[in-house]
């Protein structure tokens, strides 16, 4: 099965567990309240859908279907999913309906407090949810932490970070005074908003003052190299089949010394080489004579050395040994009652740490990395792993619940918005106005997609 249909069916899978159940918690409040749903996608279902409970073949293979109140299908457009909720303006805009008189179960006829629930229903769902999996996770899997003092080799510092007073060798012990005790990824955020950090350098701990303004996370992290990089060894986990790699005769466990005559150490070596070569490609000067030179590469390794063309896309075949094989894990378990609280703690940082990221998207940086199927899809594992899944679906869960609530017109925050200033002024906006908050609110949403298709695209080809 190739690389792109696994992440496609581990994507859909995904979204139609998360669309379902963030329908479902505005489906469930709304029956508790008494309000007629008329209808319950999953994916939108323009002109016509893939399945509903209302086609003929249904009703005649299930005569005795109970709901007859609601509809329930399958759209064509994976884009979300919905419910019709009656007496309400919402993305299927049946303003016909709101022109009749008010009935005792529709949305409108209900006190703001009820409303209210019904509205934020998909979100809290979404948020649950994201808590009892990483719960679960952690229940099933435990978790494997890299202790800081056994990074015994250190780090390596791109020139942004050397700039500000890190060397290459040095271990974050603390941050703004506080331990770090296990490393994760999480921590370059906290570097970036920190005013000190405290390094472990020649077996003594130094102080080092963090600009005032802080550090762009972006610019810590896309550069040619990162602002910081765990100090691996060159040593090769696996070589794909048919590559560069395999036909000079590396193997696991070769050892990649030099490239071009310049010796490397660390795959941090090894990546600034290949990002040099990677910046010299797009330059608009470069030539297609300078392009097909730089596809060559002399590569010392073991005691050999190969002169190897690499592939199309400069790449030479390899997989590189993780920090993770390299230094030892703690692995803790975690019991089914003690699972919780430390799922809940992980999933707050990480909302957390999500909320934090979004002033990157009003940036010009920011907005070239919003993306959409393409770029979710990438974040799942090219093999199938069930950890892998659920920690991803709940992350993209908690992403949903945060973007959800936001007072945006034609998302549930918008709503949850003009029913909070209904609540305060006493007298609910006219439907005109709903009407063209909707609209407004679903051109800023389809442009935001249409971004996102966009740089999924740019990204792709080029």
């Amino acid at each position: 099965m190739s690389v792109f249909l696994i992440k496609t069916l581990q994507l859909l899978l995904c979204f139609a567990l998360l669309i379902v159940l963030h329908e479902a918690g505005h489906f469930l409040f709304a029956k508790l309240f008494k309000v007629r749903v008329e209808k319950f996608f999953m994916f939108f279902d323009y002109k016509f859908h893939l399945f509903s409970t209302k086609d003929k073949w249904f009703t005649r293979l299930f005569p005795k279907f109970k709901d007859k109140e609601t509809e329930y299908g399958i759209g064509w457009i994976p884009l979300g999913g919905y419910v019709k909720i009656a007496g309400m303006i919402d993305e299927s805009m049946d303003l016909e309906q709101m022109k009749q008189p008010v009935q005792e179960y529709e949305f409108r006829a209900k006190p703001v407090w009820q409303r209210f629930f019904i509205m934020i229903g998909g979100v809290l769902v979404n948020f649950v949810l994201a808590l009892f999996i990483y719960a679960m996770i952690l229940f099933a899997w435990g978790e494997d932490r890299l202790p800081v003092s056994g990074i015994t080799d250190g780090f390596s510092y791109n020139e942004m970070a050397e700039g500000v007073g890190f060397q290459d060798g040095d271990v974050p012990v603390k941050i703004d005074g506080k331990e770090i005790m296990y490393w994760n990824d999480s921590y370059l955020r906290d570097i970036s908003l920190a005013e000190t950090v405290t390094v472990m350098r020649d077996g003594h701990e130094v102080g080092i003052i963090m600009p005032e303004e802080g550090l762009s996370l972006l610019e810590m992290t896309q550069g040619a190299t990162r602002f910081l990089t765990i100090n691996v060894p060159t040593v090769i986990d696996s070589v794909l089949a048919g590559s560069p790699a395999e036909r000079a005769g590396m193997h696991k466990g070769s050892r990649i010394k030099a490239v071009d005559g310049q010796p490397v150490e660390w795959w941090s070596d090894f990546d600034a080489i290949m990002a040099i070569k990677a910046m010299q490609l797009a330059d608009e000067n470069c030539t297609h004579e300078d392009s097909v030179n730089l596809r060559h590469v002399e590569v010392a390794y073991d005691n050999y050395i190969a002169k190897i063309t690499l592939t199309s896309d400069y790449m030479l075949g390899i997989v590189k040994t993780h920090y993770t094989q390299y230094y030892q894990l703690e692995h803790h378990e975690y019991g089914f009652f003690e699972s919780f609280p430390a799922g809940i703690a992980h999933g707050w940082r990480t909302l957390g740490g999500y909320v934090s990221d979004l002033r990157y998207l009003f940036t010009s940086d920011g907005a070239k990395n919003v993306g959409s199927f393409g770029t979710i899809g990438n974040l799942f594992p090219s093999v199938f792993d069930w950890q892998a899944f659920w920690y991803i679906t709940a992350f993209i869960s908690i992403m949903l619940a945060f973007m959800n609530i936001l007072p945006i017109p034609g998302l549930d925050g918008g709503h949850v918005f003009f029913l909070l200033i209904e609540a305060i002024t006493r007298r609910p906006p006219s439907d005109k106005f709903m009407e063209r908050a909707q609209i407004v609110g679903m051109v800023l949403i389809f442009a935001l997609m249409a971004l996102a298709i966009f740089n999924d695209v740019v990204k792709f080809l080029f």
